[in-house]
């Protein structure tokens, strides 16, 4: 959504990423309604994630403000970090079940209390990601989930990872709207269109093969991110 309204709409990327943070939480929380339902989240897993992403998204939102929000500075970090961001999610896309089965069997001797900060750790990087370029909640924390926790259940993974995003992205468009970053027209029309498409795509998706809309993703994200570091 955020290189759709910088590259297509004109739109600056701070308010780009405000608009889209703000547009997530709403989705996020109707995915997390269906998984809560479902049991298909693990709340204990929710908690250390936001543990470290809700500090780090504050931090960030506080440095955006110190650099100006409509600073040159400000969007050249920005468009930077959404390239690094693109880059990451394309990559975990087409690794993950690669990285899965590589983590299977080398990380359940883990010491929990390891794996806990680590968890906590993977929180505060998706934190200042997602906070940056709005992008990185998804695909990203579901693959680091996976190396993490290679024994759990891939529904339980998705679920709190959708759990996880509800909060992190509230906090981080709550911040962007303290910093004047939000383009509330925008808002109200993607979600007026979004909602109802939700719906319909989800049943075309269900029929569609995952790897060709996992391997389609990722050359799109990849193509996009080379786009935005040569943004002038």
């Amino acid at each position: 959504m955020t290189p759709i309204l910088i590259l297509f709409f004109r739109i600056h990327p701070v308010t780009a990423v405000g608009t889209d943070l703000l547009y997530a939480s709403v989705t996020k929380a109707g995915g997390t309604a269906v998984h809560g339902f479902n049991r298909t989240v693990d709340w204990r897993l929710v908690g250390f994630l936001a543990l470290g992403s809700v500090p780090a998204t504050a931090l960030t939102i506080a440095a955006l403000y110190l650099l100006h929000i409509d600073s040159r500075a400000s969007q050249l970090l920005i468009t930077r970090a959404l390239g690094v961001a693109l880059l990451l999610t394309a990559i975990s896309l087409v690794l993950r079940k690669q990285l899965a089965r590589w983590a299977t069997g080398r990380i359940s001797d883990r010491d929990p209390r390891l794996t806990r900060r680590l968890t906590i750790l993977t929180g505060a990087v998706l934190g200042v990601l997602v906070s940056l370029s709005s992008v990185g909640a998804g695909a990203i924390g579901v693959t680091a989930l996976v190396l993490l926790y290679p024994e759990m259940d891939s529904r339980r993974i998705v679920g709190s990872d959708i759990a996880h995003a509800v909060p992190l992205t509230l906090v981080a468009g709550a911040g962007h709207l303290f910093l004047g970053s939000i383009n509330l027209h925008v808002l109200a029309s993607l979600l007026a269109g979004s909602l109802p498409a939700i719906v319909i795509m989800s049943a075309v998706g269900a029929r569609t093969p995952d790897p060709v809309l996992r391997v389609a993703l990722a050359c799109v994200l990849v193509l996009v991110c080379a786009r935005f570091w040569f943004l002038g």
